[in-house]
């Protein structure tokens, strides 16, 4: 990363290119990120099947008032209603000519809700996955990913994103062409890939996989780690997977609120938000550094996070059974690590025997 003194100011006189993320990182322990956007938009209006990143055009108040609920809920940074916003997706929607004008768009009204703000706030440009599958399982190559990632970085940089935040990722094929367009793009970003089928990303990788690929990029992320997948619980025990086997790069968590249940035609999740507070301080002692939520999280689950962050006492990093009390059971009796790959029984037999 190039030195503070050669970075542009912003009119706001923040320093961008990821220095605000940088910043945050040096002064505090833990960062809030905010919730859900989909379940958010959806709860404005949103219609099954509709792109939410049109809305960025469409209806730029209720995308906005999205991204002030969060600020006003606490949450240090929010990401941008862009997930979407590539060429690959767009094209579903008759609109993969827009992806650099809707990415641009969404990161500006980012920009305009920070611009009021007086304390430190990062505008964090969401990037998910293309939608296809890449060689040599599918068709798409690595060529082609990287072009498609730069269009979204390039229109994020240009509307006033601090940071890129890869998310949602299974392919370790997808998150490297990722790193690559960020790097032409000449932006610092963030990566989190979905853990959700035994403690591994749908393409088979596990916490441990994840942190030594990304160790290895040329161009590695400020910080890594897991968002939405089945639910809390589980994904701590991704948390713990990295923590366990990475490195000091500070650890992203956000998790979804709870677990989903179809309730009268629509999608509600069961997480209250007191136990998106016992989430929040739980991620937190587990080695997270960003902590945030993913599908279901709204502004009360957002308040109670950041009042349960700074009022209660840093603890030891929790064990499986103490997350399993706190939050719910796992969703299955491994993590995916080779250290855990067997039944939660013989899990705990290791442990008595490494306490002999």
């Amino acid at each position: 990363m190039r030195d503070v003194a050669d970075l542009d100011i912003h009119k706001t006189g923040y320093i961008t290119m990821g220095h605000a993320l940088s910043t945050l990182l040096s002064e505090r322990d833990w960062i809030l990120a905010d919730g859900a956007t989909g379940t958010n938009l959806f709860n404005m209006g949103l219609s099954s099947g509709d792109a939410p990143e049109m809305w960025n055009v469409e209806h730029s108040d209720r995308v906005t008032l999205l991204y002030k609920q969060a600020v006003d809920a606490g949450s240090d940074l929010f990401l941008t209603n862009s997930f979407g916003s590539n060429a690959s997706r767009l094209k579903l929607h008759g609109a993969e000519k827009r992806a650099h004008e809707l990415s641009r768009i969404a990161a500006e009204l980012g920009r305009e809700v920070v611009d009021r703000q007086d304390r430190k706030v990062v505008v964090a440009g969401s990037v998910g996955p293309t939608g296809e599958i890449m060689a040599p399982m599918g068709s798409l190559t690595h060529e082609l990913a990287v072009e498609i990632f730069h269009e979204q970085a390039d229109g994020l940089k240009d509307g006033g994103a601090d940071v890129l935040w890869l998310e949602t990722i299974s392919a370790p094929e997808e998150y490297k062409a990722a790193a690559e367009a960020f790097a032409l793009a000449d932006m610092p970003w963030c990566g989190t890939m979905s853990f959700d089928t035994a403690g591994r990303t749908m393409m088979g990788l596990t916490s441990a996989d994840m942190s030594k690929m990304v160790e290895k990029l040329p161009n590695a992320p400020l910080a890594y780690g897991a968002n939405c997948g089945v639910g809390a619980s589980d994904l701590l025990r991704t948390i713990l997977g990295f923590t366990t086997h990475g490195t000091d790069r500070p650890v992203i968590a956000k998790g979804n609120a709870g677990i989903p249940k179809y309730v009268d035609g629509h999608i509600h999740y069961d997480g209250t938000p007191e136990l998106m507070a016992d989430y929040a301080v739980l991620a937190r002692d587990a080695g997270a550094t960003i902590i945030g939520g993913c599908c279901g999280t709204q502004a009360e689950h957002l308040a109670l996070m950041r009042e349960a962050l700074e009022t209660r006492p840093r603890s030891d990093a929790p064990t499986h059974e103490a997350i399993a009390q706190a939050l719910g059971p796992f969703s299955s009796a491994v993590d995916g690590t080779e250290k855990n790959a067997g039944s939660a029984e013989r899990e705990r037999r290791g442990r008595r025997r490494r306490r002999a």
